[in-house]
């Protein structure tokens, strides 16, 4: 079998494995109707922080990769996940249920040259970017809380206290391309697509 044939089995066969973990991260828990429960991320006064456990009971929902400035490859990567059940809820709705918790990784990303070509790897987690779905308007008070959403930045060094402290300045900016579809870039995820 030549080299480029060898690689692609491989890439079909990884690419299988994702699609499998991801189908099973969507899987009822025990086969039964019940999700399992995602912890708060919010305190009374609508503090937020990063879930402890989001990687083993959150979905993942998708990736973005941010093109370098300059040369090949990408400067960071993006790895978002979502609470338990939103994949579901949103297909079945077409939009987020009031408690959903998003928690985007954010990696410096590692560029370099492999058999495939030139790849961007994680390498370096820089923070988490975690975002509660909020239709109530419940913490109105806390100027991290609007727009239908808490919205929160946090340094990987702390991931308990965030260093957002008015998300019309720290975060609309950068969501208001996505304003039409609730602040989300929905089309980065392919698993609200289904």
């Amino acid at each position: 079998m030549r080299t480029a044939n060898v690689v692609v089995v491989i890439c079909i066969a990884g690419m299988s494995a994702i699609f499998a973990i991801a189908s099973h991260g969507q899987m009822d828990v025990a086969g039964s109707n019940k999700r399992p429960k995602a912890e708060a991320v919010d305190d009374a006064a609508g503090n937020l922080h990063v879930p402890d456990a989001y990687r083993t009971t959150y979905q993942s929902l998708g990736s973005w990769a941010v093109s370098a400035d300059q040369g090949r490859g990408s400067k960071e990567l993006h790895l978002v996940y979502a609470s338990p059940g939103t994949i579901a809820a949103y297909s079945r709705d077409g939009h987020f249920p009031a408690g959903t918790v998003l928690v985007k990784e954010v990696y410096e990303a590692a560029t370099e040259p492999m058999t495939t070509g030139t790849v961007s790897h994680a390498d370096t987690l820089k923070g988490w970017f975690v975002m509660v779905k909020d239709s109530n308007g419940r913490h109105a008070g806390n100027k991290l809380w609007g727009d239908g959403w808490g919205w929160s930045w946090f340094d990987a060094a702390n991931p308990s206290k965030t260093t957002s402290t008015d998300y019309n300045v720290d975060c609309l900016s950068c969501h208001q391309p996505a304003r039409a579809s609730d602040w989300i870039y929905v089309q980065g995820y392919p698993a609200l697509k289904q």
